[in-house]
């Protein structure tokens, strides 16, 4: 039956939704959202799209220059779009207490954090913290900074009586961590290291720490959710360093791009419609694919190994 139609899930929507059709319809005039790595891929497409709503944008990015070229052109698109850029290194823990502290202190409220930006597969390095890459970038620079930006979250939910939405953009890829989940005691280990699993590490990472979040948050009753979700398959620079050095197999992929991968504006639309849309208002840590809700691995719904990273990660920032 697939073959004569395109399925979708309970949501109404599907993997070829995109980020404008989960959100037609809805004004998110007088929000404010953080969107991490808002210059490129599906972030950049994220931040067209919540601006198009109504939304103020503030892209942190760590080149300013494509950020300040990515606002001048969703402003040229949108002339009512509000879109900010913002200095953001997510592998340096200086330059993410030095965002969060600027934005704070700029006196905005914030209702959407969009933890979106992440590297994929690289070579074994180092953080400017001497943390392990990818782990580093893409689930304790979040981490930190959604822990940094928290109390003006409830601020803000407080005050304006609207939830607020804190979103981890994850990835099906979580599935290949390393067997015990998180390495605790390896995160450093050059000669075990393998680039998939460590990938697949950071993005556990992600779903774990909106896991606990939520506990935290139901605990506090603060207005606010926290969920993951995986975008899909997208053809983004991200893939730059799967296929290192260059093979046949990398020209094989991009020839298959068309049949099997998402495009960007397919991409974006879980992050949009978890951000945004009425159908999740009250849900939180829940994981979400083609813009419905999804099941995660048995380590991904592990409540031990979440609050084990929780204390891990607080002890890495402290």
């Amino acid at each position: 039956m697939w073959l004569f139609g395109r399925p979708t899930g309970a949501s109404g929507f599907s993997k070829h939704s995109t980020a404008e059709q989960v959100t037609d319809g809805i004004d998110a005039s007088g929000l404010t959202a953080i969107v991490t790595g808002g210059s490129s891929g599906i972030g950049r497409e994220t931040a067209r799209v919540l601006a198009l709503r109504g939304a103020h944008v503030v892209m942190g990015v760590r080149n300013m220059a494509a950020g300040k070229q990515v606002q001048e052109a969703i402003v040229k698109e949108i002339p009512t779009a509000k879109v900010d850029a913002m200095e953001l290194d997510l592998s340096s823990l200086a330059s993410v207490r030095k965002f969060a502290s600027d934005f704070n202190s700029s006196g905005r409220s914030l209702n959407l954090l969009i933890n979106n930006a992440g590297i994929m597969m690289t070579p074994f390095m180092l953080s400017k913290d001497n943390i392990e890459l990818q782990f580093a970038t893409n689930h304790l620079g979040h981490f930190l900074l959604t822990h940094l930006l928290l109390d003006n979250m409830k601020k803000t939910a407080r005050k304006s009586k609207k939830e607020g939405r804190i979103v981890n953009v994850s990835s099906r890829a979580h599935r290949m961590t390393y067997p015990e989940g998180i390495r605790f005691d390896k995160i450093n280990d050059e000669k075990t290291y393998g680039k998939y699993q460590a990938y697949g590490q950071s993005k556990i990472a992600n779903i774990l720490h909106a896991n606990e979040l939520t506990r935290h948050l139901k605990e506090e009753g603060a207005e606010i959710t926290a969920n993951s979700l995986h975008p899909g398959v997208i053809s983004t620079n991200l893939f730059r360093h799967v296929f290192n050095p260059p093979s046949f197999a990398e020209g094989f992929v991009s020839k298959l791009t068309g049949l099997l991968m998402k495009n960007v504006q397919q991409g974006a639309a879980t992050t949009c419609y978890v951000a945004l849309h009425p159908q999740v208002k009250g849900v939180s840590g829940a994981y979400f694919s083609d813009s419905n809700l999804a099941k995660t691995t048995k380590l991904g719904k592990d409540w031990g190994l979440a609050k084990r990273l929780w204390d891990f990660s607080m002890n890495l920032i402290k």
